[in-house]
């Protein structure tokens, strides 16, 4: 079958043949429809991400949009290495799988999942986010970013609260629906000075998709902002802006912040699935939006440098 194929760390993915997976006991075979590239994704290429396997060559993706063999459109998540989801043909186990409400097409699905999910399990498996909440989205500029602003509205926030590094970027933000938004520029100090407004007139949860500077800052600024200010449940997402934070020891022993993490490891995988299921079906009816941008799976070595994170790029295949 033909598949999206990296040979070696670092290496880009090149469009070939590779041997098509078998299905064992438990398992469904899909014909694959779409599937997006994610930081995960390009990470995982790469070699640095903290689930890379040293196992080359493999087919890239972890996560689309395809048909069963019965013909019933689905999700997938995880398919078996070396297999990934940017292939003619993918086989997952059936519990990896999320049946596609009838109203959501293919490649929106295959486009959202993934940065959808990222906030949705923040919010409702970590956070436990309640209604009339406020959020702080640390970096929501981005696609992930866009959407956890959308997504903390229709599950009931506030007020939502965005950063971003690009101040044309985060006006756009405004109408998807956050209140108020922060520049991440100018001196640490007037930054923080920044964040201790936000935080006196009460943040109950940060969702954070940068690390590095802005996070010391919003963790430092948390604890400054009073005894009176409100607990901070702080998940931390991703890490655009550095691997490492320098935080002073007594930030968390004078403060009533929460720090946490989300993602592969830190929440169970049933529990993923669920989020997405979730996902998929508010998609429609809460009219999320995602800028997307549709490429035959054919042109992958072209397109894989071309991707950033403004607009996904989803590999569509045609089911033979």
């Amino acid at each position: 079958m033909k598949a999206a194929i990296v040979s070696g760390a670092g290496q880009t993915p090149v469009y070939g043949d590779f041997a098509e997976p078998v299905p064992t006991a438990g398992d469904n075979r899909i014909a694959v429809t779409a599937a997006a590239i994610s930081h995960i994704v390009k990470s995982r290429a790469s070699g640095r991400h903290y689930s890379s396997s040293d196992q080359f060559p493999f087919i890239v993706g972890i996560d689309g949009v395809g048909r069963l063999d019965d013909g019933r459109r689905v999700y997938f998540a995880m398919p078996k290495a070396p297999y990934g989801s940017m292939a003619e043909r993918a086989v997952v186990p059936s519990a990896r799988c999320v049946a596609l409400p009838d109203d959501l097409d293919d490649v929106t699905a295959a486009a959202i999942a993934n940065p959808g999910m990222s906030s949705w399990a923040a919010y409702k498996a970590r956070a436990r986010l309640k209604a009339g909440e406020t959020v702080l989205i640390n970096g929501a500029t981005g696609t992930a970013g866009r959407l956890a602003v959308q997504i903390a509205k229709h599950l009931g926030a506030k007020k939502v609260i965005a950063t971003g590094r690009n101040a044309d970027a985060l006006q756009s933000v405004r109408a998807l629906g956050a209140d108020v938004t922060i520049p991440l520029v100018g001196s640490e100090t007037a930054l923080e000075d920044l964040f201790k407004e936000q935080f006196a007139a009460g943040v109950d949860v940060v969702i954070d998709y940068l690390w590095g500077k802005s996070a010391e800052r919003l963790l430092i600024a948390g604890t400054k902002a009073g005894a009176d200010a409100v607990p901070i449940r702080f998940v931390q997402i991703g890490s655009v802006s550095g691997p490492d934070i320098t935080l002073p020891s007594a930030v968390l022993r004078s403060s009533a912040i929460e720090l946490m993490g989300s993602g592969l490891g830190s929440v169970p995988f049933e529990l993923y699935v669920r989020c997405i299921r979730e996902l998929l079906r508010a998609t429609i009816p809460g009219g999320f939006k995602i800028a997307f941008n549709p490429v035959p799976l054919s042109e992958a070595e072209q397109a894989w440098p071309k991707d950033d994170s403004l607009r996904r790029t989803v590999f569509t295949v045609d089911v033979q």
